[in-house]
């Protein structure tokens, strides 16, 4: 248990602030964009609340449910709900639970928006304490507070995986590990690894050019961040470049495409792999500029566009690629762990809308290919129609498409799962797709 004396922000701030951003998560607004709009001197501490939050969210609600005969008004909804998510299972609170109770009742009287509701949560919580044990009992058969994803995607899951969506569901409520990807042009693994041990951090290798921190550690700390010898990327997401260069020969640079590249991660592991000349495309102007900042810092070039890669004729000098790197959007299913609000974003619908857009991503980029070149789909997604459904429709209809050897449907999972995904990779990682095509030379 934390000391709530011990922080010099009062802890009802924080509520407060965890509130605002469970309420435009619910408001549709990304968890990333909410958390930029807290106060910088609360953020750190309301980060880590936040997140607590948004994975017990279903079981905070299913008490919610049975605390109130109706539903509050959102902001004493969403303060309710954090309460009741931070303190529902007494031995992972961050603090004591009378504390959490007094606290947001402060919080609710010191909001206009909240203060008509502060008695009735006060009611509310002080009635969860005094019956903490049963309540919980009562909602343990309820599947959206059993496993805090909604519904639709539990019974999406349990259809598509059916002997593996329980690993699945409780790899997405763990921490996710904080894995670098040493560039390669620079150091080794295991020199980057001595580096860490020198700077009193414990890590353990992870892939090919990767290192797992045995604690995370704010980005500034890590040695040699600065100057461009470690980037934070997932072991799963690390696979990409080595998958799509791996083998591919080329007379001179390879002429290389990501065609979805912000931020960058994966673009700048293309440059650190190999000699290749890359565009980098996205849609968005702003993201770009993270893709130019990420080349800055690791010292690399890319010739980086604004553009939308399905619109071609906008973008393409004529000039064939050896490779094309398709990170599509998709519905980010696979990287919950890291960004808990997801779950709550995404609808049901949202699936076969993305599926289309990959769809045509593909339709748009394959003609791009050489003959004897390849193209790499991957997308951070768990669902099928985002994965293997995609690329059967795709090997259909292009004949001169080729599948090579490829990792096809990581799912989310720790070393600590028993091995119960049995198609993993070892290790911890995202939950990832890969399909690995070349093109028949002709």
């Amino acid at each position: 248990m934390m000391d709530p004396n011990k922080p010099t922000i009062p802890l009802w701030r924080q509520l407060q602030a965890v509130a605002a951003v469970l309420q435009s998560v619910r408001a549709g607004v990304s968890g990333t964009a909410a958390l930029d709009g807290v106060p910088a001197e609360l953020r750190p501490g309301v980060q880590a609340l936040v997140f607590q939050v948004l994975r017990s969210l279903g079981r905070a609600q299913a008490l919610r449910q049975l605390l109130a005969a109706r539903v509050p008004p959102p902001a004493a909804d969403a303060l309710l709900c954090t309460a009741l998510a931070l303190a529902w299972r007494e031995q992972d609170a961050p603090y004591q639970g009378f504390t959490l109770v007094n606290q947001a009742v402060e919080a609710a009287k010191k909001d206009a928006a909240t203060r008509p509701q502060a008695s009735f949560l006060n009611a509310c919580l002080r009635r969860f304490l005094r019956e903490r044990d049963a309540l919980v009992a009562r909602t343990d058969d309820n599947p959206v507070a059993r496993w805090n994803h909604p519904l639709w995607w539990i019974a999406r899951l349990q259809q598509e995986r059916p002997a593996d969506w329980p690993a699945i569901l409780a790899a997405n409520n763990r921490h996710a590990p904080m894995t670098l990807r040493v560039n390669v042009r620079r150091a080794t693994a295991a020199h980057y690894l001595q580096r860490l041990q020198d700077a009193g951090m414990t890590a353990v290798a992870a892939g090919r050019c990767g290192v797992t921190l045995a604690q995370p550690r704010p980005v500034p700390e890590l040695p040699g961040f600065a100057d461009g010898l470690v980037s934070v990327q997932d072991s799963a997401a690390q696979l990409a470049a080595p998958l799509l260069l791996t083998g591919l020969a080329a007379p001179g640079p390879l002429h290389v495409l990501d065609a979805c590249a912000a931020p960058g991660g994966k673009t700048a592991h293309l440059l650190e792999l190999a000699d290749c000349a890359v565009t980098a495309l996205d849609i968005d102007p702003l993201r770009c500029q993270r893709i130019d900042q990420t080349l800055r810092r690791l010292g690399l070039q890319a010739r980086v566009l604004v553009a939308d890669a399905a619109e071609v004729s906008a973008w393409w000098d004529g000039q064939l690629f050896d490779a094309v790197l398709l990170d599509a959007p998709c519905s980010a299913s696979g990287i919950v762990r890291r960004h808990p609000d997801i779950r709550w974003l995404r609808r049901e619908s949202d699936i076969a809308q993305l599926a289309l857009i990959q769809a045509r991503l593909l339709k748009a980029l394959w003609p791009l290919v050489k003959p004897g070149g390849r193209l790499l789909y991957c997308s951070c997604s768990v669902f099928r129609a985002e994965g293997a459904d995609q690329m059967q429709t795709f090997l259909k209809h292009n004949t001169d498409a080729i599948l090579l050897p490829s990792p096809g449907h990581l799912m989310p999972s720790s070393e600590g799962n028993g091995g119960a995904v049995p198609d993993n990779q070892a290790g911890d990682h995202d939950g990832f797709y890969y399909a690995l095509l070349e093109k028949r030379a002709t």
